[in-house]
């Protein structure tokens, strides 16, 4: 196993080993109180200056347990790539990087690589991971753990929302595997997507996780770097990790979790207040992601603060009244519209020259929604760039046709994957790119209508930034209107940098996945009566 060594200079903390044991409790309230094992008696400077040895991996799943297509395997986890290994893992994603780099900044630290899969085929579009898959990729990790012996501390690249077949809460479980080989002693961290649906159970078993704070998510990489600092600090004994989380009973889509609008930004907000008035207190914010079904849906607040339980379960205690108290303003979220009344409004606001404009199909959870599609088809609009449309179909058609760039193209696209696609429509024009593109082998461009484009891919594909299409042919400012598939991440490249005068969110016309009417979910794990704005929890009116 390859391995890596990063000398800088040296930040010498006190010694010590923090233990990383909590209690939960499956209320309202539901508090992790983590205790922590005594400081080895030698607290010399040569027992702080020793190298220490860390194993990190990187296992991140945002699940749609409701899309169609079946459960994600073994086989879907390295399609696209082989399993990470070695120093290979380092580059392992935004979170892993900012953690290596802050390594970087203190002497000495071994870094090992455990075996990591990354990039699922299809990404949030896949449904449950079986069982067999999390325990081959677990399994082959903690082999590897073993294999390279005994670690002064470990870090865990998650994400929160992954859901497993019989393993009712993942990255939990994770984490109490790892504890079971590294033993009580040793300190474990973990980083989180702001869409995780996580409870105090993680934190039963590790010492600390850390939540990005921003959707889009800026701040992965800095999440990344705070937990190479914390756990750094676990390691020397420097920091006693006392925790406290809480389920405010508020469950939420994802579209209006942006961070950029009030009230979400006031959360956030005072989640960062708090860090900044208490020394050594971290508050991480999870708002979940509503569309897997498992027990720990919907938001959470997890408080660590250095030795002071009181002072953790008060900040977890003030945030989860201060979400509950905003309940209403956030479940309202954005002003979102209906496809036919998006296409009207951009064509509008292109008359009047209020472009660039971005349709935003938040509910495409599959990629091969065809309702917007439908409506600048119908509408006759100009100037419209669609990326994308998901329909592997076509382009194995395409493949099996000979079609070569030039050629008239005719052909149904998208609307395969349920009444949440819509139905296939019908694009004529001329194929204009057959290739690799947007991070796939192979894609394809439909140019159609008056100055119109459709890219052809083979799964979801959530774009944030125009620059991503320039790909082939097309040049974006080209263009005056962009489709895109996504709910905040658009948000990144087309709306907080300046680029689109006109931001549209564009729902569906049914009660689907995807969209903000979650009673319409077959939950089987989820009682909303016991969240807002379905219901409450206990002792929440």
């Amino acid at each position: 196993m390859r391995k890596l060594t990063v000398c800088a200079a040296s930040l010498l903390l006190s010694a010590g080993c923090a233990d990383a044991t909590g209690n939960g409790s499956p209320v309202d309230e539901l508090s992790s109180e983590g205790a922590t094992a005594a400081a080895p008696a030698s607290e010399d400077a040569a027992y702080a200056e020793r190298a220490l040895r860390f194993a990190v991996m990187t296992f991140a799943h945002e699940t749609c347990t409701f899309c169609p297509g079946g459960d994600t395997t073994i086989d879907d986890w390295t399609r696209i790539r082989p399993v990470l290994e070695g120093d290979e893992v380092f580059e392992g994603g935004p979170y892993m990087r900012g953690f290596v780099a802050a390594v970087r900044e203190y002497k000495e630290v071994e870094l090992i690589g455990l075996p990591s899969p990354v990039g699922v085929y299809g990404g949030s579009s896949t449904s449950w991971n079986t069982e067999e898959s999390f325990d081959y990729f677990v399994g082959a990790m903690l082999e590897a753990l073993k294999a390279a012996g005994p670690v002064d501390g470990v870090y865990l690249a998650l994400h929160g929302a992954m859901a497993t077949r019989n393993i009712p809460k993942p990255e939990a479980e994770i984490a109490k595997r790892f504890r079971d080989v590294v033993g009580p002693d040793t300190p474990i961290v973990g980083t989180f997507d702001l869409h995780g649906n996580e409870d105090g159970d993680f934190l039963k078993y590790a010492n600390m996780a850390f939540i990005t704070k921003r959707y889009p998510h800026y701040d992965a990489r800095l999440q990344g770097e705070r937990a190479a600092r914390l756990l750094m600090r676990l390691a020397r004994g420097g920091y006693r990790a006392t925790t406290a989380s809480r389920k405010p009973g508020v469950i939420t889509p994802t579209v209006v979790q942006w961070t950029g609008a009030s009230p979400s930004m006031d959360i956030m907000e005072r989640a960062r207040r708090w860090e900044a008035r208490e020394k050594d207190a971290f508050v991480s914010v999870a708002y979940g992601f509503p569309w897997s079904d498992v027990p720990d849906v919907g938001a959470a607040v997890h408080v660590m603060t250095n030795d002071d339980p009181a002072l953790a379960n008060r900040i977890a205690d003030d945030m989860a009244d201060f979400i509950w108290r905003k309940r209403e303003e956030f479940v309202r979220g954005p002003g979102i519209i209906m496809p036919a009344e998006a296409a009207a409004r951009a064509k509008r606001a292109a008359a009047a020259g209020e472009t660039p404009i971005v349709l935003a199909d938040y509910s495409d959870r599959s990629g091969d929604s065809t309702f917007i599609l439908k409506e600048v088809i119908d509408q006759n609009l100009s100037g419209v760039l669609i990326g994308t449309v998901r329909d592997e179909r076509a382009l194995v058609a395409i493949r099996d046709r000979g079609l070569s760039v030039g050629d008239a193209f005719g052909m149904e696209i998208g609307g395969f994957m349920g009444p949440a696609s819509g139905a296939p429509v019908r694009v004529d024009g001329v194929l204009s790119f057959v290739g690799p593109g947007l991070d796939f082998d192979e894609i394809a461009i439909v140019s159609f209508g008056d100055g119109n484009a459709l890219i052809i891919t083979p799964t979801l594909r959530q774009v944030t930034d125009p620059e991503q299409l320039r790909v082939g042919p097309i040049d974006p400012a080209n263009f005056e209107t962009f489709v895109v598939k996504s709910r905040v991440h658009f948000r990144r490249g087309f709306d907080e940098t300046g680029f689109a005068d006109t931001i549209l969110i564009v729902d569906a016309p049914g009660s689907f996945i995807g969209t903000t009417r979650l009673e319409a979910l077959p939950y089987e794990n989820v009682d909303l009566k016991t969240m807002y704005p379905y219901g409450a929890p206990a002792g929440r009116k």
